[in-house]
C-alpha cells in the first residue's frame, strides 16, 4: 500500500474475524516498526506476542477493571446506560470500545509492548508539569507498528489501559522489572469494512506560522 494511504485509513480495529493470523505477518510487521527513532538510537521497545487463548484471558480481566475506571472517570459509563441524544456515531464508538472490553479474550492476537526504562531519554523530567517525552522513545515504534500491521490487511486496537495493572502484566508475561509497559494492541483481520479516509481536524486548527494562533498560509 501507499504510505499516504496507510497513514490516512488505519482506525482502531475493535470487531475482528475469529481468522488466525499468520505469524510471518506479525513477523514482517516488527521488522518494519523496527526502523523507528529513539532517543539516542537505543531501540528500547520490547514486545510480547501472545496467541495462547488462556492468556488472552487473563489479560482480558486485567484489562477490563481499569476499562470500567475510564468509563466512569470520562463519563461514558453513564451514556452507556442513558445515551439520550448523544450523537449517533459517538455513541456507536462508545459502545464497540465497550464491546472490544468485554470480548478482549475473542481478540486474535495481544501484542504487549514495554520499553526498557534505562533506554528512555526524559528531558523533562525536571519540569513542573507531567513528564511526556520519554515517549518519544517507544511510540514512534508503536505508530510504525501499526501502519505496518495495516500495510499486511490487518486491523489493530491501540490502547494504554492495561498499564496501571503493570505489575500483574509482568508476573503474567514473565517481564522484568526494568521494562515498563507502553501498549497494548489488539490485532486480527478486521470484521469491518477499511474506509477510504479518517474523519481528523482540519491542519489550520492545529498548525501556526511563527506563533501559536497566528494562521498557516
Amino acid at each position: 500500500m501507499d504510505l499516504l494511504e496507510v497513514m490516512r485509513c488505519a482506525p482502531t480495529s475493535r470487531r475482528f474475524k475469529p481468522d488466525p493470523v499468520p505469524p510471518q505477518a506479525l513477523v514482517r510487521a516488527l521488522e518494519a516498526a523496527r526502523f523507528a527513532p529513539s532517543g539516542g538510537n537505543r531501540q528500547g521497545w520490547r514486545v510480547v506476542v501472545v496467541r495462547d487463548a488462556g492468556t488472552r484471558l487473563a489479560l482480558r480481566d486485567l484489562y477490563l477493571p481499569q476499562w470500567r475506571v475510564y468509563l466512569r472517570a470520562t463519563g461514558a459509563a453513564q451514556l452507556l446506560e442513558d445515551p439520550g441524544d448523544l450523537d449517533p456515531a459517538r455513541l456507536r464508538m462508545v459502545r464497540r470500545a465497550d464491546d472490544y472490553a468485554n470480548r478482549l479474550e475473542q481478540v486474535p492476537v495481544h501484542l504487549v509492548v514495554g520499553v526498557r526504562l534505562a533506554d528512555l531519554a526524559v528531558t523533562d523530567a525536571r519540569l513542573p508539569r507531567q513528564s511526556i517525552v520519554g515517549g518519544a522513545s517507544v511510540y514512534p515504534f508503536v505508530q510504525n507498528l501499526l501502519l505496518a500491521l495495516r500495510g499486511e490487511g490487518l486491523g489493530a486496537a491501540l490502547t494504554t489501559l492495561l498499564v496501571p495493572a503493570e505489575a500483574e502484566v509482568r508476573r503474567l508475561l514473565a517481564i522484568p522489572d526494568e521494562i515498563a509497559l507502553a501498549a497494548h494492541i489488539g490485532v486480527g483481520y478486521r470484521a469491518d469494512p477499511w474506509p477510504q479516509q479518517l474523519a481528523r481536524r482540519p491542519v489550520e486548527e492545529f498548525a501556526f506560522a511563527e506563533r501559536y494562533g497566528q494562521a498557516l498560509a
